[in-house]
């Protein structure tokens, strides 16, 4: 497949005449149907997106040249609520589903002359680290066909390898941008929590949940958050840190990084120690100082995290009962019948599980003893976080513990599937901005190097991410 610029250079190309917004919505629909066997895709936007061109070629035509991603091609994952087709969150339970308004992050995105061609394919209601659990198809890794690639944003991951356009919107809860983003080889930004607004995009977790881009660079990452970062009346806790993200200052010498040594002990695959490792090394050799840090909490992280998420869930699913939304079972004779029968047929197994366990931490009697003890174990996570960035600029760590796993060799053991977000869910529930860049490989599988920052340091980190970006080139 015929692969992209950098969205800087499609752009200046676009304005040029060099290309037309046409051209490069063509060569992403292309893309697309070549790379079908993949199934990276829920849903194409062919008519809308070639509308949307026309307009924008016209646009150009008349002399206004306006927009930083003017004619970019790009695919959203399909918990984004968009216009140009349906919104299904890869749910039997929102199938047929048109929104009827259009996500914060893809106004901001059009705003900028970009173009939404496809929506992506992810585990139902953004629940899994493997793409499995989506209702209508099981996305294959870009590297091999027998391997996941990685979830929730599993197909949007995959469509940016596959090229199947410029860039792809994902969302993390607690690591579902960063862990495909490691599985298949492509950069993955999670950014402070807050730091883009949620609004239009459907809800898992709502204090963890976060939106970013899934790219080939970090520069293009930097470039497509900065078009949808900042305040927005839509969403309380989206934050405006009125700082430009495009302009990056990569500077690795004086740096100081904190290696976790949790995560670099048992249970990590040699060759993903092996990976980070070397490019530790790297860095040292470039002038950065390595030290190794500690957070004794992390141990717990994944628990807390599998407490807090499924309380948060069970909340958030509250609302598809049948008698709003989409799914309605017509078989009801009686409105308890309609709430038991929607929700049994409408959502999978895995959103089952997570409102059983979610509604069983929030019941009565069970609150304090699990609930409430996770968030103060969450709040301690913070406190570590926040009282070792006093001392290191940035912390580095694998993103998973191993490679891209084959597809079902998991999937009948949830604690087994749970694991792969053991290094990321600390980052989630910190609220931190982290970076999932391509590091090496094991046996032709791509091996990610986590990069995280303090609150708020987004600028540090894209900056910090591009300098590691550069090293060995």
């Amino acid at each position: 497949m015929d692969s992209w610029e950098s969205i800087e250079s499609l752009v200046a190309s676009v304005k040029s005449g060099g290309t037309s917004a046409q051209a490069l919505v063509l060569q992403a629909l292309e893309n697309i149907d070549k790379g079908a066997e993949f199934e990276a895709i829920i849903s194409v936007h062919k008519t809308a997106a070639i509308e949307r061109a026309k307009i924008i070629d016209k646009k150009i035509q008349d002399g206004d040249t306006a927009g930083r991603l003017l004619g970019v091609p790009f695919i959203a994952k399909d918990n984004y609520l968009s216009f140009g087709g349906e919104t299904t969150a890869a749910s039997n339970m929102l199938k047929g589903f048109k929104a009827p308004y259009q996500a914060t992050a893809i106004n901001r995105l059009e705003a900028e002359g970009a173009i939404c061609v496809a929506k992506a394919n992810l585990d139902a209601f953004a629940h899994g680290s493997s793409t499995e659990n989506s209702d209508f198809m099981v996305t294959k890794n870009p590297h091999d066909t027998s391997r996941v690639p990685g979830g929730s944003s599993g197909g949007s991951a995959a469509a940016v390898v596959l090229n199947m356009a410029s860039f792809a919107l994902g969302t993390d809860t607690g690591g579902s941008i960063r862990l495909p983003a490691s599985f298949c080889g492509a950069v993955g930004y999670k950014p402070t929590y807050g730091r883009v607004s949620r609004s239009g995009v459907v809800a898992m977790a709502s204090s963890t949940d976060v939106i970013g881009p899934i790219t080939r660079s970090v520069d293009d990452a930097a470039l497509v958050l900065d078009c949808m970062a900042g305040k927005d009346e839509l969403d309380s806790t989206s934050i405006d840190l009125d700082v430009s993200l495009a302009n990056l200052k990569p500077e690795l010498k004086g740096k100081t990084v904190g290696v976790i040594k949790e995560f670099m002990g048992e249970g990590v695959h040699e060759d993903v120690k092996r990976v980070v490792n070397d490019k530790v090394q790297e860095l040292s050799a470039a002038g950065a100082t390595i030290k190794e840090i500690s957070l004794p909490s992390l141990d717990l992280a994944l628990a807390c995290y599998y407490i807090i998420v499924p309380a948060e869930i069970s909340s958030n699913l509250s609302r598809y009962d049948g008698q709003r939304y989409q799914y309605s079972d017509p078989t009801a004779t009686n409105l308890q019948d309609s709430y038991v029968l929607s929700r049994s047929k409408g959502f999978g197994v895995e959103a089952k599980r997570r409102i059983m366990i979610g509604t069983y931490v929030l019941s009565s009697g069970y609150y304090d003893a699990y609930y409430k003890r996770a968030q103060l174990v969450r709040t301690k996570i913070v406190r570590e976080f926040a009282e070792l960035f006093s001392s290191v600029d940035f912390m580095v760590s694998p993103v998973a513990p191993f490679t891209a796993f084959k597809i079902g060799e998991n999937t009948d053991d949830p604690l087994q599937m749970y694991l792969a977000d053991v290094m990321t869910v600390g980052a989630s529930l910190a609220g931190i901005p982290a970076i999932s860049l391509p590091a090496g490989e094991s046996q032709g599988l791509p091996i990610g190097i986590q990069i995280m920052a303090s609150q708020g340091s987004d600028l540090e980190l894209l900056s910090f991410a591009k300098a590691v970006e550069g090293l060995g080139k």
